[in-house]
């Protein structure tokens, strides 16, 4: 007989109930429900059929099976992987990675985005040393580290950031590091004072999309606090170089989009990135058209003509995509200008 399933009790044969698992059930962050709870309940939205200039090669190679390996030896999250990016058989082949600390599920629920939803864990007090080994193994001249959005933590997840920054720089001294940061929306102003003092040689923080759109794309984030987030970075440290990207192909209209540059050049934005949305799966902000590449062009000339230092505005471009080619480019722009002045 087995035990599991029967007990003798009484006279009497009985069936017992199977146990109920202990602790928290495991997600399949493969599964959509689980990866994205707060978006089962939406419609499908169809997905277009990609243009030609939107398509990429299937990653591959050995330089990207390297760099996958020291991601997975250092035990490291990537945005390249969670977010779908479609640049990631290319930046991978160069061994190009953009690290996400902080683990891999958000507090946050944006329409757009592919990243897991729901209650993240506690922080890995250890990870800013493994991101600094990784960096350190991959010989990176340049690095981005971004995070999940962690409005549990009282100060966004701050501190871990400086840690990282300065763990890098213990490892690495001649790496420049690029940061793509939340929002701290919830946070007391020392979060953010916190970051800046870690001195990251460019501080990104993505506004993503116009500021109608942020109703429905970006619903937990405020659009004049984002803004105002990077125009303050600039008034901690003049010196440091701000960053700030938005998507088009959302529902946006032109106009919007120019006045968003007027925005952040009001802002003193330094580098400005424009990128194709893609919808990640039928559940996501469906896409109302694909961009041409004539229109990012154009886009590209009226930013700089609006000031802008640097400016990347492509179908596939994304905030960390050739991110270490564009700092040099961006430095090399502020020489100039100084220079002129």
């Amino acid at each position: 007989m087995h035990r599991g399933w029967f007990h003798w009790r009484k006279g009497m044969i009985c069936r017992l109930k199977p146990a109920k698992p202990k602790g928290p059930l495991v997600r399949d962050l493969k599964i959509p429900e689980q990866r994205h709870p707060e978006k089962a309940h939406r419609p499908d939205n169809a997905q277009p059929k990609k243009p030609s200039w939107i398509r990429v090669k299937a990653p591959g190679g050995a330089k990207y099976a390297e760099t996958h390996k020291i991601m997975r030896d250092n035990g490291l999250v990537t945005v390249c992987e969670e977010a779908g990016c479609p640049n990631v058989g290319e930046c991978w082949s160069q061994g190009h990675a953009t690290m996400m600390i902080m683990g891999g599920i958000c507090t946050r629920g944006c329409t757009f985005c592919n990243i897991a939803t729901g209650r993240p864990e506690g922080l890995d007090m250890i990870e800013p040393g493994r991101v600094a080994a990784a960096v350190e193994k991959l010989g990176l001249n340049h690095v981005v580290i971004t995070s999940v959005d962690r409005d549990d933590l009282a100060d966004g997840g701050a501190e871990h950031f400086a840690q990282t920054i300065r763990a890098v720089r213990h490892r690495s001294p001649n790496t420049t590091i690029e940061i793509l940061t939340p929002d701290f929306l919830k946070c007391p102003d020392s979060a953010l004072e916190e970051v800046v003092e870690a001195r990251p040689d460019v501080f990104n923080h993505n506004l993503e999309t116009v500021p109608g759109l942020y109703p429905e794309v970006r619903p937990g984030a405020r659009y004049f606090h984002s803004l105002r987030l990077l125009q303050r970075v600039k008034e901690l440290d003049p010196s440091m170089f701000t960053k700030s990207g938005i998507m088009v192909g959302l529902g946006e209209d032109q106009q919007t989009v120019r006045q968003v540059m007027d925005d952040m050049r009001a802002a003193d934005i330094d580098f400005l990135t424009i990128g194709q949305y893609l919808q990640p799966t039928p559940k996501h902000h469906a896409v109302d058209r694909f961009v041409t590449p004539e229109e990012f062009k154009a886009y590209e000339k009226a930013a700089f003509g609006k000031g802008f230092l640097m400016v990347s505005a492509t179908p596939l471009t994304r905030s960390s995509y050739h991110a270490g080619d564009d700092f040099a480019q961006l430095r090399e722009a502020r020489q100039i200008k100084l220079r002129q002045q």
